[in-house]
């Protein structure tokens, strides 16, 4: 298996995919994009293609894309696949993934910023000055606090700084740790 790829498609599972359970023991992994994203949506395709490489992922139009691929072993690379809602249950990687994920971190953090995730200009200004101060900011919203801790820790993996601006989100917004999240997320394309 690609670990690269597939710490990347974690990160996609995590914020925008779930398993759901087809006929005779398959399961279908689906991950949402937004249609306006032709380019991640074939990049997640590909992924998928990574992680399994007999998969014929398809792309089914709707309000969203959902990238899918079947197959009878995705509950075993995804055991946090359970019923209910991802953040009304426990979410923990396994020992074998938190290994991947530390030589990995940038591919998981690049899926999720890429799913439950946005860059954005950001602004702010002195309370004593009208003047308005422009700068680039990431921001991670998931209701999740294990998602969200997996994403804080693999920020703190590569020493990128962040912080919780309110209870569901996470932001990176110091000019230095940017410049390092764009090197590998980037802006949405």
């Amino acid at each position: 298996m690609d670990e690269s790829a597939y710490a990347l498609l974690l990160g996609w599972y995590l914020g925008d995919g779930h398993i759901a359970k087809a006929r005779r023991g398959v399961y279908v992994l689906s991950i949402s994009n937004d249609p306006k994203y032709p380019v991640l949506n074939q990049e997640i395709a590909a992924t998928m293609r990574l992680v399994k490489p007999t998969a014929s992922p398809c792309l089914r139009n709707g309000h969203a894309i959902r990238i899918e691929a079947r197959w009878k072993h995705w509950p075993c690379l995804f055991p946090q696949h359970g019923p209910g809602r991802k953040h009304e249950r426990k979410i923990a990687l396994e020992e074998w993934q938190l290994e991947i994920v530390a030589k990995y971190p940038e591919q998981l953090l690049r899926g999720l910023f890429h799913s439950d995730g946005c860059r954005f200009v950001n602004w702010a200004s002195k309370p004593a000055s009208e003047k308005r101060y422009y700068y680039v900011r990431y921001m991670f919203s998931n209701e999740s606090e294990d998602i969200r801790k997996i994403l804080t820790d693999a920020l703190d993996l590569l020493g990128i700084a962040w912080r919780q601006p309110r209870r569901n989100a996470i932001a990176v917004s110091r000019k230095d740790a940017v410049a390092v999240l764009d090197g590998f997320v980037g802006v949405k394309g």
